[in-house]
């Protein structure tokens, strides 16, 4: 039974973090920043977990190779959302976000009905989007309640952030367009 358990926790600590996506989002609406860092902390803290327990215990799962990145995605896309409607971030910076996603998972989806099952590996453009949304994310939270960070770093790590975004999102298509297209030839 323990045995059991224990194969379960990275999976229970990556659908955590996925669960934490919805308090996290209305702490932002209700800018209550203070809270937020501390379940970003939570959150943070059970991403490097659950990772390093599926691998030390070679506990690797689908699920969690699919809900990992989704949780990620999930806290990523609803935090921007919320900045947004607080006025943290531009809308369309929050547009770009979420359009850059909306086009991965679409182009997954499309690939998926036309040829079937396929293994998600996160590109080191994808990996760096994701990393420089994150440490945006918790500039602007700490900035909430610490201000001390000048203004010139959110301008640069705004724009370093969509640059990364829309570079991420770029290579995402061109990735799967070559593998759609060699898949195809291998069908005719």
């Amino acid at each position: 039974m323990t045995n059991v358990v224990i194969k379960q926790l990275p999976n229970a600590l990556t659908t955590l973090r996925l669960l934490l996506a919805a308090p996290i989002c209305l702490l932002i609406l209700d800018e209550n920043y203070s809270a937020v860092l501390w379940i970003a902390l939570i959150a943070g803290i059970s991403d490097a977990v659950d990772g390093w327990l599926a691998r030390k215990l070679n506990i690797e799962s689908r699920y969690g190779s699919i809900v990992d990145p989704l949780s990620d995605k999930v806290m990523l896309i609803s935090s921007y959302l919320a900045f947004a409607v607080v006025g943290l971030v531009p809308w369309w910076v929050a547009v770009i976000i979420v359009a850059r996603d909306a086009v991965i998972v679409s182009g997954a989806l499309v690939y998926y009905g036309l040829f079937g099952r396929y293994e998600v590996a996160p590109s080191i453009w994808g990996k760096t989007s994701t990393t420089v949304q994150i440490v945006f994310a918790l500039m602007l939270l700490t900035q909430q309640v610490y201000p001390v960070l000048p203004t010139l770093s959110f301008q640069i790590g705004l724009w370093l952030l969509i640059f990364m975004t829309i570079v991420s999102g770029c290579h995402y298509v061109y990735i799967w367009g070559c593998k759609a297209l060699s898949q195809q030839n291998h069908m005719d």
